[in-house]
């Protein structure tokens, strides 16, 4: 199916009016409001094809990959901190967020394609005692019971192997994902446990101090980011 441009997700960094429609993404790792179809990254964003034919002669031949798999598919969904890779054209992106929600493609070289970080947002006890530690981008990976929902940890693409983690807790470095504070990076200051169904509130500190909810708080490193950010 097809979107109409004039009623696509906010988070959608591209003109509404050239054309009444635009191609959906299909079920996948990320929810279509938080992620952009691969040909329209390719043609709208990175402009390295001009029509979604020319975007479906070059995942044929396989020359895309995300978080360093091979994809070809026109429509599949491409989500923050996901890592886009041309190799042939010697370009690769991290997908990031603007103060404004909207998804872009920030460059980095070829060293950091190599991995991503992506947050635990919860684990599941499997057979045997096993413990599966379910990933934000919809990966599941057999880790520690150390680890704790809400930490980040940073993988090996494509085999995700965890390279790193960076906890959940005062001090440590995070980009805001949701909300009116949207790609704002700062330090964890506080963190407000709320006894009820209500979201747990944390307070973050950067250029100002800013609250918001626990769930668009994303850990990106300790004392400083991970990840590049911005123009850095």
């Amino acid at each position: 199916m097809h979107q109409k441009r004039m009623s696509m997700p906010t988070s959608w960094k591209v003109p509404k009016k050239t054309n009444k429609w635009i191609t959906a993404t299909s079920p996948g790792p990320h929810n279509k409001d938080a992620s952009l179809p691969l040909v329209v990254i390719l043609r709208d964003l990175l402009k390295v094809v001009d029509t979604s034919k020319e975007a479906t002669r070059i995942l044929q031949e396989k020359q895309v990959l995300v978080d360093g798999i091979v994809r070809k598919n026109l429509k599949f969904p491409v989500g923050i901190f996901d890592v886009v890779s041309i190799p042939a054209n010697n370009q690769y992106y991290r997908m990031l967020q603007d103060n404004k929600g909207r998804l872009y493609l920030n460059p980095i070289d070829a060293d950091r394609a190599q991995w991503k970080i992506c947050r635990i947002n919860g684990k599941t006890t499997l057979r045997g005692g096993k413990v599966q530690l379910n990933l934000h981008d919809g990966t599941n990976i057999l880790a520690s019971n150390a680890y704790k929902t809400k930490d980040t940890l940073k993988i090996s693409l494509p085999d995700k192997q965890v390279l790193a983690r960076f906890e959940y807790k005062i001090g440590n470095t995070v980009m805001i994902t949701g909300g009116q504070h949207s790609g704002v990076v700062g330090q964890i200051k506080e963190i407000e446990t709320i006894r009820s169904s209500k979201n747990n509130l944390v307070r973050v500190s950067g250029k100002n101090e800013i609250e918001t909810i626990e769930n668009y708080v994303f850990v990106i490193g300790e004392d400083k980011p991970e990840i590049k950010v911005g123009n850095e």
